[in-house]
């Protein structure tokens, strides 16, 4: 069965009237993403057993709107008995003994596990390009990349490999990849989602959120996966609401403000235009549009690429060789093993964030940055903060730029991390923040970036889902892939 064009309401009235079951959905679905496998790569690992859960499902009736629908998750998520990687050679034979919290739940309410989507390494990366097992491509345009960390998610969904697939976001790595493949994207305030399970990049940064074709698609999957869990001491003990029962186009009052810093002087003038055409829409749907401004945010990318990398080299010291995961051989002593399992099983990428935090985290250099960049953070907490005591939303570009080419920025650091000057503020800030289609640029998706305020997730739905009915992205299909059925 195609489900390029299906959303999980209406897969879920095929099961209810048996047009289809959960077992043959789930059985379609690994044949295609099988049959893609040499052209995507979006997967690491596929789960064979998926037809034989939903045939369970099938037996036991379809009951809520995820039951029997196929779900991908992102390969740092652990899956008992599913070989979990978070794409690095270091845990290339990792099989986790239990599950992630928000796979629990998606279990607990019917959804299918149909495998493992690629990320770059740990999730330290914007194009999938450090990933130990090959870069994943964009659908619109095989020669670009998907975004990352979250790219293998984000294309399996604009493919049409699955309605709705599981991402983290430490930086950007949800929203940033959203945009990059024309489909939406959703960041949750940190802490509405339990992080039990995930594999740590950035502790204070990384958040799980959800990625599909569809506004309403994303609703539904959050509502499930949001809430308190007794295994996570940051996860909030807020009552979670029905964000897809209560989904409204209605903008009339709201409103939104545009910080003049989110016009970087690199963003390119289609991203401008399909943005401010974007927010246009918004005025004439009775929406208030002004320019705020967020002196702070030109220290974003050095506060995030501190603190991160600082949270990483701590995260990171448990992989030695000795409990799992990879294992370098031919040693003559302890000292040895872990520097040769270490040197071996990272990726350069990841070195270079463990060196960067560790130095950061010195005794000769903590104050002058981690410190320091600790308190920037507080300062710009408040700035957001303060908008937002007078803005329902915050809206602005996803990224500076559509989906770059293969290999262009991967050898260049720098540049690579200029991808996330966009999208580190609402991390930072701990903020619910998506990306909502745009428009094309030369045939390639942009992206609306949309922040609310803490745990009002369902103003974000709602204002993604009015430029979605106006402009309908999700019918369009990703040109790359266009004469291939």
């Amino acid at each position: 069965m195609d489900i390029k064009k299906e959303t999980i309401a209406s897969l879920h009235d095929k099961l209810v009237n048996k047009e289809v079951t959960a077992e043959e959905l789930a059985t379609d679905g690994l044949k295609q993403i099988k049959a893609n496998e040499k052209k995507l790569n979006t997967f690491i690992t596929v789960n064979d057993k998926a037809p034989e859960a939903a045939k369970a499902i099938d037996e036991k009736g379809i009951e809520g709107p995820l039951s029997g629908i196929p779900i991908a998750y992102k390969d740092n998520i652990v899956t008992e008995g599913i070989k979990t990687t978070a794409a690095s050679k270091i845990l290339y034979n990792f099989m986790p003994v239990y599950s992630a919290t928000v796979l629990e739940k998606l279990q607990a309410a019917g959804a299918i596990d149909i495998g493992k989507t690629n990320l770059d390494e740990f999730a330290m990366g914007s194009s999938t390009e450090t990933s130990y097992y090959g870069t994943s491509v964009n659908p619109w345009d095989f020669s670009r990349v998907p975004g990352g960390s979250s790219g293998g998610s984000a294309a399996a969904v604009a493919a049409g490999e699955v309605v709705a697939a599981l991402g983290t976001d430490t930086g950007g790595s949800i929203r940033q990849p959203a945009a990059f493949n024309g489909i939406f994207g959703i960041k949750p305030t940190y802490g509405r989602v339990s992080r039990w399970g995930v594999i740590a990049f950035a502790s204070s940064l990384d958040q799980v959120g959800v990625m599909s074709k569809r506004v309403e698609d994303s609703a539904t999957v959050l509502s499930v996966i949001a809430g308190h869990d007794e295994h996570d001491s940051t996860s909030s003990e807020k009552e979670v609401p029905d964000y897809r029962a209560n989904l409204s186009k209605d903008m009339s009052g709201v409103k939104i403000a545009v910080p003049k810093e989110f016009w970087h002087e690199g963003t390119h003038p289609d991203v401008l235009d399909n943005v401010n055409k974007a927010l246009d829409a918004y005025k004439k749907m009775g929406a208030t549009v002004e320019e705020v401004s967020l002196p702070s945010l030109k220290h974003a990318v050095e506060v995030y690429y501190i603190l991160a990398s600082s949270e990483a080299s701590s995260n990171l010291q448990r992989y030695d060789g000795v409990r799992y995961g990879f294992r370098a051989k031919d040693v003559k002593n302890i000292k040895e093993l872990f520097v040769n399992s270490r040197s071996e099983g990272f990726g350069d990428e990841v070195k270079r964030r463990i060196m960067l935090g560790t130095f950061a985290l010195s005794a000769g250099a903590y104050d002058a940055y981690f410190k320091k960049a600790a308190e920037v953070r507080t300062i710009f907490i408040k700035e957001m903060t303060n908008v937002l005591k007078d803005y329902d939303l915050i809206m602005g570009p996803s990224t500076t730029t559509p989906a770059f080419k293969i290999g262009e920025k991967v050898d260049d650091p720098l540049a690579m991390y200029m991808n996330d000057i966009l999208t580190i503020p609402a991390n930072l800030a701990g903020l619910p923040a998506a990306s909502v289609p745009a428009g094309l640029a030369d045939g390639l998706p942009i992206g609306l970036q949309i922040i609310g305020r803490p745990f009002d997730e369902q103003a974000v739905f709602n204002a993604a889902y009015a430029l979605q009915e106006e402009n309908k992205f999700y019918e369009k299909i990703p040109t790359a892939l266009k004469g291939e059925d």
